[in-house]
C-alpha cells in the first residue's frame, strides 16, 4: 500500500510546485507583454477581462487589482457573455480572456464574436496550440508544467500563474503612470488602509478636546485640565498660542515622586520643555511614528508655530491606523 505524504510534506510540495510555476512564467516576459502594457495604457476605453470556471474568478480578482491601481477595468463572464452581457463592450476597450485549455466551447463562442467587434484580444493562456492562443492578437503565456492537485485536474498551478501575470501587468500598469500614494488614497477611501493614506493629524485633534494652561497655573489647575479633557495630558501655552512645555500624567508622578511639597509648584516647574509635535497636516500615519520611536502616548498637533490640539494613541487605534 502506498504510504501517505505528511500534511506539512503536502503543503510544502504545493507551495513549490506553485512557486516554480510562478517562475515559469517569469521566463515567458516577452515583446507580447510589453505590447500589451502599451496597448491599455493607449486604451481609450476599458480592459474588458473574462474567463470561466477557475479562470472567471482569477479574472474577477485581476479586474480588482486593475480599478484600485488606476487601470479602468471589468469583468464579464465567457458564459454571460454570449447570453447578452456582450453588450457592456465599447468600441475601444480591450479583451483580456483567461483559459487554461484555450479550448473550451464558451470560448471557441465568444472569440469570433469578440473579434468581429474589432476590439483587441489578449489571450492569457496556457496552451498555445489551442483556439484561443491562435486567434488572440496578443499571447500573455500562463504555461505549467503540472498542476499541484496529485491528480493533475484541479486548476492550481495554472490559476496561480494567471494571478501572478495579473499582478505583474497591474503593476508595470502603475509603474508606467507613476501612480502615487495620493493617488492610491483616491481609490481606497474607506477603512484603515486609506485612512493611512489621507487622513490627517489634525483631523483627529479636532475631534478631541483642546487643554491648555498658562505657565503660571497652579498644580490644581494642572490637574484639573488634564482630568476634564481626558487625554492625558495639557500643553502649556502663552499669550500667543505657541507652545512652552507639556504636562502629561507621567510628569504629575514624576512631581510626586522629586518634591516634598507642592502647593507652591506653577505647572512652568513641572513640564517637560521639548516635547515632540507634528504639524496638523501631516499624515495620522507620521504621528504614529513619532508616537512609537519616542515611547509616548500623547502627541501635540501644531499649526505653524501655534497650537492647534493634541493626538492620544486610542485615537489611531480607534482609527485602525496602528
Amino acid at each position: 500500500m502506498k504510504s501517505k505524504k505528511s500534511i506539512t510534506q503536502s503543503a510544502v510540495d504545493t507551495l513549490g510546485l506553485e512557486a516554480a510555476a510562478i517562475l515559469n512564467v517569469a521566463k515567458n516576459i516577452n515583446s507580447d507583454f510589453e505590447k500589451v502594457v502599451s496597448g491599455i495604457l493607449n486604451c481609450n476605453g476599458r480592459v474588458i477581462v473574462t474567463g470561466i470556471g477557475k479562470s472567471a474568478i482569477i479574472a474577477q480578482k485581476i479586474v480588482a487589482t486593475f480599478n484600485s491601481t488606476g487601470t479602468p477595468a471589468i469583468f464579464m463572464h465567457a458564459a454571460d457573455a454570449i447570453h447578452g452581457d456582450l453588450g457592456m463592450i465599447q468600441q475601444n476597450d480591450i479583451v483580456i480572456c483567461l483559459s487554461k485549455s484555450g479550448n473550451t466551447p464558451e470560448i471557441k463562442v465568444l472569440i469570433p464574436l469578440l473579434k468581429t467587434s474589432g476590439n483587441i484580444l489578449i489571450g492569457m493562456v496556457g496552451e498555445l496550440n489551442s483556439y484561443l492562443a491562435q486567434h488572440a492578437d496578443l499571447i500573455l503565456n500562463t504555461s505549467v508544467e503540472k498542476e499541484a492537485c496529485p491528480h493533475n485536474l484541479a486548476p492550481t498551478t495554472s490559476t496561480t500563474a494567471q494571478l501572478a501575470l495579473g499582478d505583474a501587468l497591474a503593476i508595470c500598469l502603475l509603474e508606467c503612470r507613476d501612480f502615487n500614494e495620493s493617488d492610491f488614497a483616491k481609490y481606497h477611501p474607506g477603512g484603515a488602509l486609506g485612512k493611512k493614506l489621507y487622513l490627517k493629524a489634525g483631523d483627529l485633534a479636532l475631534s478631541n478636546e483642546k487643554p491648555h494652561i498658562k505657565r503660571s497655573a497652579s498644580v490644581k489647575e494642572v490637574l484639573i485640565e488634564i482630568s476634564k479633557n481626558r487625554l492625558g495630558a495639557v500643553a502649556v501655552i502663552d499669550d500667543e498660542n505657541q507652545i512652552l512645555g507639556v504636562i502629561t500624567d507621567g510628569d504629575i508622578r514624576r512631581m510626586l515622586e522629586n518634591y516634598t511639597t507642592i502647593e507652591n509648584l506653577k505647572a512652568e516647574d513641572i513640564m517637560g520643555k521639548s516635547p515632540k509635535s507634528i504639524q496638523f497636516d501631516a499624515l495620522a500615519v507620521e504621528a504614529l511614528e513619532i508616537i512609537r520611536q519616542n515611547n509616548i502616548t500623547q502627541l501635540l498637533v501644531l499649526q505653524q508655530n501655534t497650537y492647534f490640539g493634541i493626538i492620544h494613541l486610542h485615537d489611531l487605534l480607534k482609527e485602525g491606523i496602528v
